[in-house]
């Protein structure tokens, strides 16, 4: 019998999580750019009795995202893959973001999509920053959601240069991440599978509070305090969500957004800040 393998790329805090929540009984294929994470996690994981095969990645290579693909398929059946890899705005410059946030998820959806098993089921990790970007003109929308991965970078939607700041290319490539998981969708269909997205809103992980330190820490407490929840997010809420979107709860779902913030989007929204 074949082995259920579940891939999670990008092993912080959020990673870590859906890790443990969907590594029992199965074979779990953590991937990191950062090696010295991807180390000391998995020796954590495996101390706790996972199965775990490491792997160093590179998103924004085509190349490195296949290999990742091939070898997980090597594993055994693909029935999970989750994608939380990302660059913050306080941790890179807006060509990065690009590279990493925009392309690698792209990269990921195409490769995995050619791996993922009958029945399996992705989620991408978007945020709450997508929801807030004004619509795109139809033309544009559609590019980010179809044209194929190689060519994102290329379209003027995408130009580095239109971007005012990291902040601004962030909210671009997490709008397109949902529109990628759009267009994906009935790719997967053709597997068997699903894909959809969660977007988290503030959640307390190292790069979390990376933001909350950073120039936009005032205005994003403002929205936590606005919020139902009033309060940051666990990588445990994330986990939790990953958890239905990837089970047969939700097996009639597919192609759309799980907005996890606690309610921040909604009271922006609705004038709850003024």
């Amino acid at each position: 019998m074949a082995r259920n393998v579940v891939v999670v790329i990008g092993i912080g805090g959020m990673g870590q999580a859906i890790a443990r929540r969907q590594g029992t009984g199965a074979h779990v294929l953590a991937a990191d750019f950062d090696e010295g994470l991807l180390e000391s996690v998995t020796g954590e994981l495996r101390g706790e009795g996972y199965e775990v095969t490491p792997a160093a990645v590179d998103v924004s290579s085509r190349e490195s995202v296949a290999a990742l693909a091939r070898l997980a398929a090597s594993l055994g059946e693909v029935r999970a893959v989750v994608h939380t890899a990302g660059l913050s705005p306080v941790q890179a410059p807006v060509e990065a973001i690009l590279a990493v946030d925009l392309l690698g998820v792209a990269l990921v959806l195409e490769e995995f999509g050619e791996v993922v098993a009958s029945g399996g089921a992705g989620v991408v990790i978007a945020s709450m920053a997508g929801h807030f970007l004004p619509p795109l003109p139809e033309e544009a929308a559609r590019s980010l959601a179809t044209a194929p991965a190689d060519e994102l970078l290329s379209l003027p939607v995408a130009d580095a240069s239109r971007f005012s700041g990291p902040g601004e290319a962030y909210s671009l490539a997490k709008y397109a991440n949902l529109l990628r998981v759009r267009g994906a969708s009935p790719v997967w269909g053709d597997r068997g599978a699903r894909i959809n997205s969660v977007s988290p809103g503030v959640i307390a992980t190292p790069m979390g509070q990376e933001e909350l330190n950073g120039e936009s820490g005032a205005g994003m407490r403002m929205m936590i305090d606005a919020s139902n929840a009033q309060r940051v997010g666990t990588p445990a809420d994330i986990a939790a969500a990953v958890d239905f979107l990837l089970g047969p709860l939700s097996g009639f779902i597919s192609g759309t957004d799980l907005l996890v913030d606690g309610g921040a989007v909604a009271a922006v929204r609705t004038g709850r800040l003024g």
